[in-house]
């Protein structure tokens, strides 16, 4: 994928075709309509570039001219707040906060069980079940709102979309207490802007569900 639509600058991006942060970034830029340029980083190629920009040489890597930001939710924040329309965070420093918590919620918990997962290591199975678990906690919130607390589409969603499009690559089948996070999964993979922003890869861990 070498560049996402449509309208401002050009921006660049260095993003993992599979990892879910990225996937979490090129999600905001597809929603907010963001020209960038976005290289992607497999596991065992290098670009020198990365390196020299970020001390971690991690991924995602945004560069917005003499900007340089890594971690996705900074750069989601920074992407929010350059690019205000549409907004992808309440207004209300009250509902902010809670929106940001989980935000690092999703980053501290999940991501680490996800590592887990991904690594196929002794505490795999272990950890599918406890992100379950997690998953399937939320999933009242659903019943109530389209999306996360909220009728609007925001930065949580973009958080949530890139794990709940995975399940399947991690062989995890929710329980049927989780129908309402399913159903929002569904929405979330709906809106052209998630479509917009997979990568083939990505893209083709849904290809065999469908056929």
């Amino acid at each position: 994928m070498a560049v996402m639509t449509k309208k401002r600058m050009v921006m660049t991006l260095y993003s993992g075709s599979m990892d879910i942060q990225s996937h979490c970034v090129r999600i905001v830029l597809a929603e907010k309509g963001i020209l960038s340029d976005v290289i992607e980083i497999g596991r065992h190629n290098i670009v020198e570039d990365l390196s020299r920009l970020n001390p971690y040489n991690s991924v995602p890597t945004l560069v917005d001219r003499d900007l340089v930001l890594y971690n996705s939710n900074i750069i989601v924040e920074y992407l929010d707040e350059r690019f205000p329309h549409p907004p992808l965070l309440p207004v209300y420093p009250v509902m902010r906060a809670k929106y940001r918590l989980m935000m690092y919620r999703i980053e501290r918990d999940w991501c680490s069980l996800i590592m887990d997962i991904e690594n196929k290591t002794e505490k795999t199975a272990a950890a599918k079940a406890e992100l379950i678990d997690g998953l399937t906690s939320i999933a009242d919130t659903f019943s109530d709102f389209p999306y996360f607390l909220s009728e609007e589409f925001s930065l949580v969603d973009c958080c949530v979309a890139p794990i709940l499009w995975r399940l399947p690559r991690w062989g995890i089948v929710l329980p049927k207490a989780a129908a309402s996070l399913l159903k929002y999964a569904e929405r979330l993979f709906e809106r052209d802007a998630f479509q917009l922003s997979l990568t083939e890869t990505e893209r083709e861990l849904r290809m065999t569900e469908r056929e």
